[in-house]
């Protein structure tokens, strides 16, 4: 329970406690980190988003749940926390991609598009009458031969990874990148990571109706969603290599 002298302090976004802290925004963070899993990568050749959809029920098509979005050819996002938050931003992210290719007739590059959206999510944190957005992206694509990785939170905050992870797992995930990672991995590798971090991050409770990837390679700069087909393959294999491990 907070002390008394800062009751009045998460009342409204605009307010900063005696200590300098907004809670509003803090409280947004905490909607992120209930939030599901996802993982972003960067490769020699590719960059990939990796996310645990955690099915609740069996009655539920998992089909329905959507946590990787495709924003322009070369531009991938995934989301935690608050769906519909997510939803808003990748419809005002497609726009500004679009506005992008009107106006100067060329794609937009993956740190412009990161820094309009941050902008607008740092806007809600100034004025009354509205809320933090309770969402965290990974915004992941190709501009210019060069794999770009960027995490946005509730502040408006923009930050380059190398490898990140998102929502209630984080934690395990970072503890497995920090080990593991190497920049000169390729995407099969990448993909093989990912899928260990998860692991690590849902204890193992995943299958391939709950994991979904999107990837966009240097070559080929057309972000797609692979098909089920295909993940099951690697998390057939990465279960395998996992099992053999503790074994």
């Amino acid at each position: 329970m907070q002390p008394q002298y800062q009751m009045g302090y998460d009342r409204a976004i605009t307010v900063f406690s005696p200590d300098g802290r907004l809670y509003q925004v803090e409280y947004a963070r905490e909607a992120v980190k209930r939030g599901t899993t996802a993982v972003g990568i960067k490769c020699k050749d590719g960059v990939i988003l990796l996310v645990d959809k955690r099915v609740a029920s069996r009655l539920l098509e998992p089909e329905s749940i959507e946590k990787i979005y495709k924003i322009d050819d070369h531009i991938g996002v995934a989301s935690s926390g608050l769906v519909g938050d997510a939803r808003l931003l990748v419809e005002r992210s497609r726009v500004e991609a679009q506005i992008n290719r009107v106006t100067y007739d060329e794609s937009i590059d993956v740190d412009t598009l990161a820094k309009k959206i941050c902008d607008h999510m740092q806007v809600y944190t100034q004025f009354g009458g509205a809320r933090p957005y309770g969402t965290a992206l990974l915004i992941a694509g190709v501009s210019e031969g060069e794999c770009r990785l960027f995490e946005t939170d509730p502040s408006g905050t923009l930050l380059e990874y190398k490898a990140t992870g998102i929502g209630i797992g984080r934690a395990a995930v970072m503890k497995v990148f920090e080990e593991e990672y190497d920049p000169e991995i390729d995407v099969k590798q990448g993909v093989h990571l990912g899928l260990k971090a998860l692991h690590a991050a849902t204890e193992g409770k995943f299958d391939v109706s709950t994991v979904e990837i999107g990837v966009i390679e240097v070559e080929n700069p057309a972000f797609r969603k692979m098909e089920p087909e295909e993940v099951k393959a690697f998390v057939d294999e990465t279960e395998f290599e996992t099992t053999a491990g503790e074994e």
